[in-house]
């Protein structure tokens, strides 16, 4: 899944408890969180509900793994021509490495790094020359947006830029909370930045997946144990969102 350099091609979960994982975001967006592979690691595919293209994977932290400060959350994977050498660009940055660059059969190369101000995020150049379609702007069931809230919006964006080569060709004011600004990665615009609020979750990079009804989908966070913080409101453009967190209080935007 190569993807153009700079463009999301992976969606990840993870989480303490996959199964309910499963259970909530099935019935929340419509997605098939397939069955635990065999073998030791708790990795499961997430079908988009179409039985053909996949958004990600919900992958099961472990005790180990929440020692070292694991928790419950979503990142995603920025495809990149040539892994090695982003890193010594986001070294060079201001960023750091997580995790360094290792080497899945038949998946791919990957790093698991961070922006300057310490939001992570995966690198990854895919082993197969097939494009990855979890990310599509108005596809069902798939992320239509990609959102990062940043303690420093300027900072963040030079980094981007310098890293993946995005640009910010437009802006959109919204009042006290400054500047939404839009990000373009080739020729598509991907998702924004904005200043994160004071108030709420910590900064990260927030993902709208695409449900079937914006209403229903609000009702069915609230049965199945999440919470709804905002909407449903429409945005510009018509799309309607909900702002909402699962169970285990992992924020995601439909």
């Amino acid at each position: 899944m190569p993807n153009p350099q700079g463009t999301p091609i992976w969606y990840e979960l993870m989480t303490t408890d996959p199964e309910a994982s499963k259970a909530f975001y099935d019935d929340v967006i419509g997605w098939t969180v397939q069955d635990k592979p065999a073998g030791d690691m708790d990795y499961r595919m997430i079908d988009s509900g179409n039985g053909v293209d996949l958004v990600g994977g919900v992958m099961r932290l472990t005790e180990q793994m929440t020692a070292g400060g694991g928790r419950p959350t979503w990142l995603f994977y920025i495809g990149v021509d040539d892994v090695d050498a982003s890193v010594g660009k986001i070294k060079a940055a201001g960023g750091s490495v997580l995790m360094p660059a290792w080497d899945i059969p038949d998946v791919g190369r990957i790093a698991m790094v961070a922006d300057p101000q310490g939001i992570p995020f995966y690198i990854m150049r895919g082993a197969s020359e097939e494009n990855s379609t979890a990310w599509d702007r108005t596809g069902m069931g798939k992320c239509n947006w990609n959102e990062l809230a940043t303690p420093d919006q300027a900072g963040a964006n030079a980094f981007y830029a310098t890293v993946f080569g995005w640009t910010y060709p437009d802006r959109m004011p919204m009042g006290e909370m400054g500047d939404y600004v839009f990000i373009q990665a080739g020729d598509q615009t991907i998702g924004a930045t904005m200043t994160h609020p004071a108030e709420g979750p910590p900064p990260a990079w927030r993902f709208y997946f695409r449900a079937p009804d914006i209403e229903a989908a609000a009702a069915k966070v609230s049965r199945n144990g999440g919470t709804v913080h905002a909407g449903p409101m429409e945005v510009p453009g018509g799309d309607r969102i909900i702002v909402a967190s699962d169970p285990h209080y992992t924020e995601r935007v439909s």
